[in-house]
């Protein structure tokens, strides 16, 4: 249950936005709310059909559910989304900025273009996000945005400097927010994960995931589910103490 305006409100009534949700952590986010009867929105960009299957698997449950397409990227979409999620009875009472871009190479080799596009993506994303629905939350004094982040956006990695810069801007938005909106009921936390089993690791090959299971102290990547399970406890009505909080699951590997 939420708390709206000092009263209790219903899990069935809560409404929780997950963006980049067509797949790995994101889509893993979208079942664990959908588990528990949430109404579940997806967002996704292009992945259409595999937003669809994350929704029947949503569907399965009691809550609502339902997709929308968006590029982050842009302020007038995103506030159509909105637009289209408050005329289906569906304001979000928590927001997950899930959606992001990898980037791996030197450097001395990425393009201002490059730069530009996962920036956009990644940091530009969620503040718009941030900003067009936080208006919700402060109305009804009640509301959780959860990022997020990467281990990266704390510690930085070689050749992944742009993809670590994104995350660590992340993670000072993070910090801000939650002090400017906490006397408003809403709370503001990063979930800055280790090396999980996603696609965003594809890159790598087989050698290379061992080598980097073998530098990991639980001495294996993370799976989706983990993630996701605290994504949702930091969205309970009972975390409402933590806030501005950056937490780290990623097995003892950065401490």
């Amino acid at each position: 249950m939420t708390i709206k305006n000092g009263a209790l409100k219903a899990i069935g009534d809560t409404t929780v936005l997950i963006t980049g949700a067509s797949g790995g952590i994101g889509a893993a986010i979208a079942e664990r709310f959908a588990s528990v009867g949430m109404n579940v929105v997806i967002h996704y960009m292009k992945s259409h059909e595999k937003a669809n299957e994350v929704a029947r698997r949503c569907m399965v449950y009691s809550g609502k559910v339902m997709t929308v397409s968006a590029d982050l990227r842009s302020k007038e979409q995103i506030e159509r989304m909105r637009e289209k999620l408050e005329n289906h009875g569906m304001k979000p009472d928590i927001l997950v900025n899930n959606a992001g871009l990898s980037h791996y190479g030197l450097l001395s080799d990425v393009s201002e273009a490059e730069w530009d596009e996962v920036m956009a993506v990644n940091v530009k994303g969620t503040f718009l996000c941030s900003q067009a629905f936080m208006p919700h939350m402060i109305s009804q004094r009640y509301g959780r945005i959860v990022n997020v982040s990467s281990v990266w956006g704390i510690c930085g990695a070689s050749c992944e400097v742009l993809y670590s810069t994104t995350k660590g801007g992340i993670n000072a938005f993070t910090k801000a927010l939650a002090q400017e909106v906490a006397p408003s009921g809403v709370t503001v936390n990063a979930v800055a994960p280790g090396a999980v089993d996603t696609p965003m690791l594809d890159h790598l090959d087989e050698g290379e995931i061992t080598s980097l299971e073998e530098e990991i102290p639980a001495g294996r990547l993370a799976r989706p589910d983990e993630i996701s399970s605290l994504v949702y406890f930091l969205a309970l009505p009972e975390s409402g103490y933590i806030n501005g909080q950056v937490i780290s699951p990623n097995g003892g590997w950065v401490t």
